[in-house]
């Protein structure tokens, strides 16, 4: 299956088992000007994701000179289980909540990859149910704090393989990368290995998100 053959590359990246991606408890950042907040995808090692977080961190701070930046990874099993992204919705929504509330002034860039982009389209209204790794919605942004996002940016993102994409409130904000024949954002894809070169677009998605800020 095409699928399972994408994900068990992931867990292969860089030679990393699986035991090495345990993940610290969530914890508030300091009141930085902007924290940029990445769901990594499923199985994938790295700081805030080897393929996508990491280099899209490193763009950001390269377009974003004269801001300050934080940074969270999103506290996740990132596996297979059924309730793997509900549990990242969850820590995403209250990673923000609680720093909104500590850092009045403090923005939000949006980042996920696979698994990933399913937990930030949950977290930012739109239900990832049906998509491979998906989940129902059980946590949003609140409306009060949707004006703090600053930007909206996903990989491989699953859920347009089943004809959705975000829209409403967010949609401005949002870009949303799919790679040709990418099997799992795309029907029908049949490149397993288009869903792991996502790091190419790490400065377009900063440049992006650089015009919102």
């Amino acid at each position: 299956m095409r699928i399972r053959l994408c994900l068990a590359a992931l867990s292969l990246v860089g030679g990393v088992g699986l035991t090495t991606l345990s993940t610290p408890a969530a914890s508030a950042a300091a009141c930085s000007d902007i924290d940029v907040v990445a769901a990594r995808g499923t199985f994938e090692p790295g700081t805030l994701g080897l393929i996508v977080g990491d280099p899209v961190f490193s763009a950001l701070q390269k377009k974003l000179t004269g801001r300050n930046l934080s940074s969270y990874k999103v506290n996740y099993p990132a596996d297979l289980s059924l309730t793997s992204a509900a549990q990242g919705n969850s820590d995403l929504v209250n990673h923000v909540n609680s720093q909104a509330a500590a850092c009045p002034n403090q923005r939000f860039i949006l980042v996920g990859y696979s698994q990933g982009a399913n937990v930030v389209d949950n977290s930012i209204g739109i239900s990832s149910a049906g998509a491979v790794v998906g989940s129902p919605i059980v946590a949003t942004i609140p409306a009060a704090l949707e004006p703090r996002v600053a930007a909206v940016l996903l990989f491989g993102n699953p859920i347009r393989a089943i004809g959705k994409s975000v829209t409403g409130t967010y949609q401005s904000r949002t870009i949303d990368f799919c790679a040709e024949g990418d099997p799992v954002c795309e029907a029908g894809g049949d490149d397993t290995l288009a869903h792991l070169g996502y790091t190419a677009d790490a400065d377009a998605a900063a440049a992006f998100a650089a015009g919102k800020v």
